[in-house]
């Protein structure tokens, strides 16, 4: 041959080679795929690697005139590398279909050709009709040549077939995916029937290799997002069914003693009966409205939730209760059922009948990440890492701050005794324009 065509023979099976390798190390790094395809995948790269090594080695015996035996040895070797691709190709093909090798006639038909197409290689070893390589270490085709790689050809032409006409048992990415690796490879073949292609072959096979599983990853990579997405979509309607069950499952004896207070009102203070009645409508109302909330609300409409139901509890609990608001800052917006509940659960879990006046504070600010939400009491406490109701409460608002805007919720106890819970809002739940 001549020097300038070794040169570029080299060069090819070099490419041939590196990207072989850089195929195996992908699926060394980024097993970002099922279990069945990245094994076929790493084996596919490892044949690939050695019909290269493969190739590399009969140049070598080329140029350096190596034994005829040993040099037909390396040829049968890289030949029938070169030709397992394809039925691993048929393989992968049924998985991805989802049908059994076992039970598939034209998975037992490519064997059969690729059987025929390794006894005819077998056979070359003894005869001269399919190639021979003379004294002076020159290859030449036999007369039957081209019919030694028919059944080779007829894989390669039959899976791109197979994969046109069972096309509807594909997901469009993998019938993309099936047609790019296997094209390529028939083409290649069907041009070597009648001219050397032997090292374009080469890269034709791993370069299709490559690319498919290059396919395979990303799709399965995008697949792995939509998943996670889907995950998160279903968490944020889980919290706010959440959310709902809260409003749902209002304490009974809450409503009972307001009703009641407000019927001894009646007669005693038919001003404060009607303020409170106004209270409780406002309390209910903001509670049904969360229920039909899937967004962020503004801050605004979760204060004055809070503000009508510490009015209905300072009415039955009378000079007991006390509040005070500090809260400039209302520009932002928190989940539906934030500030409430963690006012009621202060109320409820923290405020000892025998120990006197119950002070809550409400309090908000501007930060330099957002805006900050603090609720303390003096009351009693309890420990926020124990599995109660109180902090199963609280879990679930700070679930909830997470999901829908990236919040969070944090509680310590506070500097002379009580419980003290802050809720962060990041920037981006600011209000642009608000009352």
């Amino acid at each position: 041959m001549n020097s300038w065509v070794d040169d570029f023979y080299f060069f090819l099976i070099g490419a041939a080679l590196f990207l072989s390798i850089q195929g195996l190390w992908f699926t060394a790094i980024m097993p970002g795929i099922d279990r069945w395809s990245l094994r076929f995948f790493r084996g596919l790269f490892i044949v690939l690697i050695l019909l290269c090594l493969s190739g590399f080695i009969e140049m070598l015996m080329y140029s350096y005139s190596a034994p005829i035996a040993a040099l037909e040895y390396v040829m049968i070797q890289e030949t029938v590398l070169i030709s397992l691709p394809l039925p691993m190709m048929t393989a992968y093909l049924l998985h991805c279909r989802g049908e059994s090798m076992r039970e598939s006639r034209f998975f037992y038909v490519v064997i059969g050709l690729w059987a025929i197409f390794f006894v005819m290689i077998v056979g070359s070893l003894f005869t001269d009709i399919f190639y021979y390589v003379t004294p002076d270490i020159q290859y030449h085709r036999g007369p039957w040549y081209a019919l030694q790689l028919v059944p080779i050809t007829a894989i390669a032409l039959l899976n791109p077939l197979e994969v046109v006409l069972c096309r509807k048992r594909f997901s469009r990415s993998d019938y993309r995916n099936f047609l790019i690796a296997t094209v390529p490879i028939a083409v290649t073949l069907l041009l070597q029937m009648f001219i050397e292609v032997y090292p374009i072959m080469d890269v034709s096979i791993v370069f299709s290799a490559l690319t498919m599983y290059s396919l395979t990853l990303s799709d399965q990579v995008e697949q792995d997002l939509k998943h996670q997405r889907e995950i998160a979509r279903q968490q944020q309607e889980i919290a706010n069914q959440r959310a709902s069950i809260m409003v749902l499952q209002m304490r009974p004896h809450f409503i009972y003693n307001t009703m009641t207070s407000i019927y001894s009102l009646c007669n005693q203070d038919p001003k404060q009966a009607r303020q409170v009645i106004r209270d409780f409508t406002v309390y209910l109302r903001k509670n049904f409205t969360a229920i039909a909330s899937a967004e962020p609300v503004p801050f605004s409409s979760e204060l004055e939730h809070a503000r009508a139901y510490l009015a209905v509890e300072q009415a039955q609990y009378e000079d007991s209760l006390f509040v005070d608001y500090d809260t400039p800052h209302i520009r932002f917006r928190v989940p539906p059922l934030t500030l409430q509940p963690i006012v009621e659960n202060a109320v409820k879990h923290g405020r000892d009948p025998y120990a006197g006046a119950f002070h809550i504070s409400i309090l908000t600010r501007k930060t330099d990440s957002g805006s900050e939400v603090v609720v303390s009491d003096d009351g009693r406490g309890f420990d926020p890492t124990g599995a109660n109701e109180p902090h199963i409460a609280l879990k679930n608002i700070q679930q909830r701050l997470e999901i829908m805007c990236g919040g969070g919720l944090k509680i310590t106890p506070g500097d002379s005794g009580g419980t003290v819970v802050t809720v962060t809002i990041p920037d981006n739940t600011q209000e642009s324009e608000m009352e």
